[in-house]
């Protein structure tokens, strides 16, 4: 495990706090997708920029890459040799992605870019839910494709807080 892609189900799936554990427990650098696709204010970057940003990353010989981003899937994919998904239930998510608004309201979070304060509309909150089915069966499937394309790498599905602190415990610090 050198090169490893940490996806989610949803927002609120808990992948920032995931993948920055990971990191302190291999001590592998690691890379938000959200701190290289947002930009202060939150402007999006253009794709050619942030498509740019990760096919630099995933030139090193060891990181962790954090984020769903499908419109670069493909570049992660091509390189990593683990791919870890985290699902947990549709309401955990929202408890999630609302307790830590109202935890960092007015600042930025270390996972993304400058500029980036916390923020909340009803528009998220709706595409977390409405999109939420739909993107478990996605991620199912391409979880599925990442281990076939080749049997040296790995597929680690975690479904709740148990299987996550028992995965990161069997990891040294």
């Amino acid at each position: 495990m050198k090169k490893i892609m940490v996806v989610g189900v949803s927002a609120g799936a808990g992948k920032s706090t995931f993948a920055a554990e990971l990191g302190k427990r291999l001590e592998l650098p690691v890379h938000h997708l959200d701190s290289y696709y947002w930009k202060a204010g939150w402007v999006e970057s253009e794709l050619a920029e942030f498509r740019a940003a990760q096919e630099e990353i995933v030139k090193g010989d060891a990181w962790i890459i954090e984020g769903n981003y499908s419109n670069s899937f493909d570049i992660r994919t091509a390189q990593a040799d683990t791919f870890i998904y985290l699902e947990l239930p549709l309401w955990v998510c929202l408890y999630r992605v609302l307790k830590r608004w109202a935890t960092h309201i007015g600042q930025n979070r270390p996972d993304m870019a400058d500029g980036c304060t916390e923020k909340m509309d009803w528009a998220f909150l709706k595409f977390i839910v409405t999109t939420y089915a739909e993107r478990k069966r996605k991620m199912h499937k391409r979880m599925q494709q990442f281990s076939q394309a080749d049997p040296a790498r790995q597929s680690i599905y975690l479904a709740n807080k148990k299987q996550i602190s028992g995965f990161l415990k069997t990891l040294h610090k």
